[in-house]
């Protein structure tokens, strides 16, 4: 894949847009999570001492064409410390910007032409632009205004960001060290049943877990208690089960879970065998055999790929203790040479920042749906529209 790279062109005193991701989570005005944010410093590092005039924009949430303070960008321009535009329609600003300096333009989506990539919505955020630029490798995958629209109204490039995430997950999908074990959470088989179908046709095993792991031991006929579960995905798992043996794919499902009596944090844990869920009983995490064993098999694994949580993390150490133990095991492994370790998702991503080893991973990928349409293997539209 030959995509067009902004180290290709020259963007001396040139108004450059920058498309970021900064859809992270701010509570009461304050960001809980930077992690986008500062994974998009080395492109603006990079158009700035080369002299561009850039002005970022970007997305947070889902206003649905409407303002809402709630969802306004403006404590994003704080933390980074850069002017606040109020619209990202304004253009009066331009004339006044300098070789070097960076602007934040507010939510695309106060503006419904942005969700449905409408063509005028493109032509009027292009205006006064000459370059643009491409780093949100996280919402690459959708056919927005800013990320495929803007690309018939100026010439388009890839920023640093983006460029890393191809190379990177390109790498692993075409030459991965062997053995290589996909660790696959979070809540829902309908969201994944793509992925999962891809997954095993390149992994050598595949862990399921969370209420993801429920579903798949409730489609072999184990009880699972008053527990989020999908059980019309039965026959989904199935062929998911199928298509793993086919390509001999080793399938690891949880062996026992962290129950508790109701949905809460301060709820008492108790760990059960998967075959002897209660009827009253609420999954909330993986339990302490299958820890064990998710960390096991992480000896002899070379490269492993993790996406989605094992429990309700945000519920603390208590619920959250089968991913936050997996998340140290896997940043020890790394740390120590013996793996390579992809990481995508936000949720995941946030359990390596609250487990403070984020920077021990070998490749942190910025996407969530878009890390898995490209594990899929399937063309994302923001990439394809920069292609050479």
């Amino acid at each position: 894949m030959q995509i067009r790279n902004v180290r290709d062109i020259d963007v001396h005193s040139k108004y450059v847009l920058l498309r970021d991701d900064f859809n992270v989570q701010i509570v009461d005005g304050e960001i809980t999570d930077s992690f986008r944010i500062d994974a998009s410093i080395p492109t603006i590092k990079y158009l700035t001492e080369h002299g561009a005039r850039v002005v970022i924009c970007s997305h947070l949430g889902r206003p649905k064409g409407k303002k809402n303070p709630e969802l306004s960008l403006r404590s994003i321009a704080e933390y980074m410390n850069i002017p606040f535009i109020e619209d990202c329609l304004d253009k009066d600003f331009l004339p006044n910007m300098k070789d070097g300096d960076v602007v934040l333009l507010e939510n695309l989506r106060f503006h419904i032409g942005e969700e449905e990539n409408e063509d005028s919505f493109a032509q009027k955020l292009a205006t006064g632009f000459d370059i643009y630029v491409n780093d949100a490798f996280a919402v690459s995958h959708r056919s927005a205004a800013s990320v495929v629209g803007i690309t018939k109204y100026l010439p388009a490039f890839a920023g640093l960001l983006l460029e890393k995430e191809i190379t990177n997950l390109t790498k692993l999908l075409n030459n991965p060290q062997r053995q290589l074990v996909a660790y696959v959470g979070g809540g829902k088989v309908s969201t994944k049943i793509d992925v999962l179908k891809q997954i095993v046709k390149i992994a050598d095993k595949m862990v399921v877990g969370g209420a993801m792991g429920t579903t798949f031991n409730y489609a072999l006929g184990l009880p699972v208690g008053d527990s989020l579960c999908e059980k019309d995905m039965v026959d989904t798992v199935k062929d998911i089960m199928a298509t793993a043996k086919e390509n001999n794919c080793e399938l690891f499902l949880p062996l026992d879970k962290g129950v508790g009596k109701e949905f809460d944090k301060n709820a008492k844990r108790e760990n059960r065998d998967a075959d002897k869920i209660k009827d009253d009983d609420i999954i909330m995490d993986d339990g302490d055999k299958t820890i064990a064993r998710n960390k096991e098999l992480l000896k002899e694994a070379k490269t492993v790929i993790w996406n989605g949580p094992f429990g309700v993390t945000e519920f603390g150490e208590r619920w959250g203790r089968a991913s936050f133990e997996f998340a140290r095991a896997l940043a020890q492994y790394t740390k120590e040479g013996h793996l390579e370790s992809i990481v995508g998702g936000g949720d995941t991503v946030a359990v390596l920042d609250i487990c403070n080893v984020l920077n021990d991973i070998s490749y942190v990928s910025t996407g969530g749906g878009a890390f898995l349409e490209f594990i899929e293997g399937k063309s994302l539209p923001g990439i394809i529209a920069l292609e050479n």
